[in-house]
């Protein structure tokens, strides 16, 4: 039997499961924890994105957990990132279901070395705002559902200059109390 939920304005309930699921591929990929990151997928599972800003379309593929746990570390060259995970409308289907997630995420750059509007100013950081789709394929496991495949389609991408606050989150475990 196939089961379709929506969160969202298209009213419906998502699987609490599988809304927890890309929840925490968020938190694993802004925390760079390349370990949990890749224990969302199944064993052989993969992860298909652009070749940004080369190539926008989903054209890089990562297999296996090996390989996915590295992904989180591509995002060293930002100094943070913030995934916020939106609507999402799911098809649950026994054990299998597909999603199609949509997700904004920011993607601080620190500004070039020497950069700056004059003497004594601060030179603007720069987010870049990624606006995503994912479609995606879940198994359900012994271990809760996992991904099978997930495939990033960029819609567009934003850039605005910000003002960087505070440090990093989460913060380094020897910075004493927040």
């Amino acid at each position: 039997m196939t089961r379709r939920a929506a969160d969202g304005p298209t009213g419906g309930t998502a699987p609490p499961e599988l809304v927890a699921l890309s929840a925490a591929y968020a938190a694993a990929a802004d925390a760079r924890d390349g370990e949990r990151f890749a224990g969302l997928f199944v064993e052989d599972g993969s992860l298909v994105v652009p070749r940004y800003p080369d190539d926008l379309r989903p054209v890089v593929t990562r297999s296996g957990r090996q390989a996915l746990a590295r992904v989180p570390a591509g995002l060293a060259h930002f100094d943070r990132t913030f995934h916020l995970v939106g609507e999402a409308v799911f098809a649950v289907d026994g054990d299998r279901a597909t999603g199609d997630v949509q997700c904004v995420a920011h993607h601080l750059l620190a500004p070039p070395a020497g950069a700056g509007p004059g003497p004594g100013a601060t030179p603007a950081w720069v987010d870049q705002v990624w606006f995503i789709r994912y479609r995606d394929d879940y198994v359900r496991t012994a271990d809760g559902w996992r991904f099978a495949r997930r495939v990033l389609h960029l819609q567009w991408v934003e850039e605005h200059a910000v003002a960087r606050v505070g440090a990093p989150w989460p913060p380094p475990p020897d910075a004493g109390p927040a």
